[in-house]
C-alpha cells in the first residue's frame, strides 16, 4: 500500500514543494516542529533510510544539504539540524529543522501551528534561496 509521501510523489496529494529532482523531493512539513521544518524523501518507495542503495544514500544526503543550506538562508536560526527516525511513515524520509537550541529538534513537544498561506510564503522564500 502506498504511503502518504507515495500519494505527494504522484500529485495525488499536495505540497509546498521546495524542491525536486527526478529521484528526491523536499517539501515543508505541515505539522512542523519549527517554521521551516523540511521532509526530504527518496520517490523509490523504501521504508527504511539505509536500504537505500548506497549512491541513492549519499545523493540524497547532498540533495539535503543543498535544502538546509537554503532554509539556513531563509529561516532566522543558528542551523538547520537534520534527524532520520523513520517510525512515522513507511517511507524513508530526512527531518531538516531549523534549530536555535536543543529543543527545536524535540519531537514529543507540541508542534507548531502554521497556516496555510504561511507555508506557502515559506515554500517560495526557501525556493528563491537555492
Amino acid at each position: 500500500m502506498p504511503s502518504i509521501f507515495s500519494k505527494i510523489i504522484s500529485g495525488e496529494l499536495p505540497c509546498y514543494k521546495i524542491a525536486e529532482t527526478d529521484k528526491f523531493l523536499a517539501f515543508l512539513d505541515i505539522t512542523p516542529l519549527a517554521e521551516g521544518h523540511t521532509l526530504v524523501i527518496p520517490k523509490q518507495e523504501v521504508d527504511y533510510f539505509f536500504d537505500l542503495a548506497d549512491d541513492d544514500y549519499a545523493a540524497i544526503l547532498l540533495f539535503a544539504k543543498k535544502i538546509a543550506a537554503a532554509l539556513k538562508k531563509t529561516i532566522p536560526c543558528r542551523k538547520v539540524g537534520i534527524t532520520v527516525i523513520g517510525l512515522e511513515v513507511p517511507h524513508a524520509h530526512i527531518h531538516l529543522v531549523p534549530l536555535n537550541q536543543m529543543q527545536d529538534i524535540n519531537f514529543s513537544r507540541p508542534k507548531t501551528p502554521i497556516s496555510a498561506e504561511r507555508l506557502a510564503e515559506i515554500a517560495e522564500l526557501v525556493k528563491g534561496n537555492l
